[in-house]
């Protein structure tokens, strides 16, 4: 402490000096420090009840806020080394217990609460932790049965991310001999408790795409435990890197009764590593089942499809076109010599038709044909320089030749006279 008074006070007088004296004045300086002091010593570290408000994180990382009940309040702070420790979120109107000592802020004369350890009030601080972030990720669709991916039925290579000694991995093997020994099992050594162990975890499952040749299916697991065994699984750094493989993944953590945001994340959750390598590896004796299953029913299905099949056959065989072929091709024939002497018939009428309108249309052109007439006696008179028929006398010239065609013959005369129609 600074000051001759102070500097003369020891521990028996601190009664004594802490009453105000009228005949020598102290400094607001010296005030502060001295109800600084007596604070401290007489009121010792405790738990302190209350309801978070005025909440605020700056860019220092120490949390600032108000700790109040229905009738006060005081401000309190969490150092930056403290609130790292911090596994859950602080928040307004949040009821927590709050473990620290109470200190006087000399420079403003303002005395705060010194938080070193916060737990909520009514749940443990890992299951508020466990709400926070779950109510988190739901919102963002980490959870949502939309986004995960199926199973392959018959995998060829299986990941396992866990700790090489630990018994999950040794039932998980067991499971899997018993039920497909065909499987190749690669596994992914990390911690799964503790410290260090949600960045091995998250360097596994990152590590897993990239091993070559490739994995079928990622198993993400650990026995059972604690809350706090099983925490690691929780946080959000591991359920994130589960929701981003690009493997179907299988979340295989604790026993039945154990549930972490690592098992939702996963496209399947096992309920314990054994379950795991149920739901991975096919049952042999259930695929031999099944195969003689399905050889029976292909016996009988093919069995049946040959009867029908020799039945048609026999059906075929039975008609005659096949039982009698020769007698088949002599009805074709008689028919074909039917047909022959038929169209022989038909043809032969209808040339006879053809003839006699034929010798009828001769008759008809025979009598209108001007030679016809000729027989009668009548001539036909040409012009004999050109052809011309000569109907009138005034088509003539005296002396002009005319051809003159009778019935039987022609001969040449020339006009010696013309006489004119009356």
């Amino acid at each position: 402490m600074s000051g001759d008074l102070f500097g003369k006070l020891g521990e028996n007088d601190f009664v004594e000096a802490s009453k105000p004296r009228a005949d020598k004045p102290i400094t607001v300086t010296q005030l502060n420090q001295l109800v600084k002091s007596t604070l401290e010593q007489q009121v010792p570290r405790l738990w302190v009840g209350g309801e978070i408000s005025d909440l605020s994180r700056p860019s220092s990382g120490h949390i600032y806020f108000s700790l109040k009940d229905n009738e006060s309040q005081i401000r309190a702070v969490m150092w930056r080394s403290a609130a790292a420790k911090l596994n859950f979120k602080l928040e307004d109107g949040l009821a927590i217990h709050a473990f620290g000592a109470t200190e006087v802020y000399v420079p403003r004369g303002t005395y705060q609460f010194i938080a070193h350890k916060i737990e909520p009030q009514g749940e443990g601080a890992l299951q508020l932790a466990f709400r926070q972030l779950h109510a988190k990720l739901s919102q963002e669709g980490l959870f949502d049965p939309g986004r995960k991916k199926r199973l392959p039925p018959m995998p060829k290579r299986v990941g396992f991310v866990t700790s090489p000694s630990g018994a999950a991995l040794k039932d998980f093997l067991e499971v899997i001999r018993r039920r497909w020994s065909n499987i190749s099992i690669v596994v992914i050594p990390a911690r799964v408790q503790g410290t260090g162990s949600v960045e091995e975890i998250v360097r596994g499952i990152k590590l897993a795409p990239k091993i070559d040749p490739k994995l079928d299916i990622l198993v993400v697991g650990r026995g059972g435990g604690s809350l706090e065994d099983l925490w690691s699984f929780n946080d959000e750094r591991v359920v994130r890197a589960v929701a981003a493989c690009p493997i179907p993944t299988v979340s295989a953590v604790g026993h039945e009764i154990d549930v972490t945001l690592c098992d939702l994340a996963a496209d399947v959750r096992a309920l314990t590593p054994s379950e795991a390598a149920e739901r991975i590896a096919p049952s042999q004796a259930e695929l031999e089942d099944a195969l003689r299953q399905y050889h029976h029913r292909m016996t009988h299905s093919v069995r049946r499809q040959l009867q029908w099949l020799q039945r048609r056959v026999n059906d075929i065989a039975r008609r005659p076109v096949l039982a009698r072929p020769q007698e088949i091709l002599r009805m074709r024939s008689q028919m074909l010599d039917q047909l022959e002497d038929r169209i022989q018939r038909v043809m032969a009428h209808r040339l006879q038709l053809l003839r006699a309108k034929l010798s009828e249309r001769a008759s008809s052109l025979e009598a209108l044909s001007p030679l016809s007439v000729l027989t009668r006696g009548y001539a036909i008179a040409q012009r004999a320089s050109n052809g011309e028929v000569i109907t009138e006398a005034s088509q003539l010239a005296i002396d002009e030749s005319v051809r003159i065609i009778l019935k039987s013959g022609q001969f040449v005369a020339k006009v010696e006279d013309i006489a004119a129609a009356d």
